[in-house]
């Protein structure tokens, strides 16, 4: 015959385990608690020297660089590299001794979290610098698109010149996530068929709508070695000095009015050049 258990005895045997437990847990969770204060006693005393020496070698300029961009002035948040390094650092410090302390309390799921993200810190750090150095890339070349269609008389510089830099930084910032981990294919393959389709429809707009504007642009350098300024010609009935022969028009001076012609007249219209021994005579 089975006896039965002795309750009182149990209950004991519960208590004494849950007691010797929390004895056992108490001194470690102490013992965490400590390692933790030292390490944000440490990763302050690390941020602190790390912004100072990064400010004085100059690491801050960049971060002037990116302040001029128009996508960072639109977050009203300057950015101070030297700043952004060091906090990053910090974080990171807490992470390595809040593993330690973790693993002294003897807690696997939470230790296994901050392995974790403190694996991805390196990660992050990469993918900042990718988004950095895209940024400048992008802002360089939309400045240099700018200038180009401004040396060229070519209507929409701006335009231009954001969509490039709206291309190149969507293409940086898919490769930073692609950096940290994150599956980027799909993300990839809809943004290509979005810029295809994008680019084949500004192509056909824009091609129509400037075609007179490329004509004159093509048609200068056909013309810069056969006309110059101060020489006498006559076009489409209008006969007068040439004053100024740019990329897109011609401006001719008359006897009583200034003319400006679009260049691309000078390759569809019968054109007379006066020779000076004519003008003379």
């Amino acid at each position: 015959m089975n006896s039965i258990p002795n309750l009182q005895e149990i209950l004991v045997n519960i208590v004494t385990d849950l007691i010797g437990q929390l004895v056992s847990f108490v001194p470690r969770l102490v013992s965490a608690v400590i390692i933790l204060l030292i390490g944000v006693l440490v990763a302050k005393l690390v941020k602190k020297i790390v912004q100072t020496v990064l400010a004085k070698v100059g690491l801050d300029r960049i971060g002037e660089k990116l302040n001029e961009i128009d996508l960072v002035k639109s977050l009203n948040r300057p950015v101070k590299i030297s700043a952004v390094i060091a906090q990053v650092l910090f974080f990171f410090i807490i992470l390595i001794f809040a593993t330690a302390a973790t693993e002294l309390v003897r807690i696997a799921a939470l230790t296994d979290l901050i392995v974790g993200v403190t694996r991805l810190i390196p990660k992050l750090i990469v993918a900042g610098i990718i988004i950095v150095v895209g940024l400048l890339i992008a802002d360089s070349l939309k400045k240099l698109v700018i200038s180009l269609c401004q040396s060229f008389n070519i209507k929409g510089g701006r335009m231009l010149g954001s969509l490039v830099f709206f291309f190149l930084f969507v293409i940086t910032l898919i490769n930073a996530l692609g950096q940290t981990g994150l599956n980027t294919q799909l993300l990839e393959s809809s943004f290509m068929l979005l810029v295809g389709g994008t680019i084949f429809a500004f192509a056909i707009g824009y091609g129509i709508a400037s075609r007179d504007v490329l004509a004159n642009i093509l048609s200068s350098f056909y013309s810069k070695n056969r006309y110059r300024t101060g020489q006498v010609i006559q076009v489409d009935g209008v006969k007068g000095t040439i004053m100024q022969l740019d990329t897109t028009s011609l401006t001719l001076r008359t006897e009583d009015t200034i003319t400006v012609l679009p260049l691309q007249t000078l390759q569809t219209r019968t054109v007379i050049i006066y020779e000076p021994a004519a003008e003379a005579v």
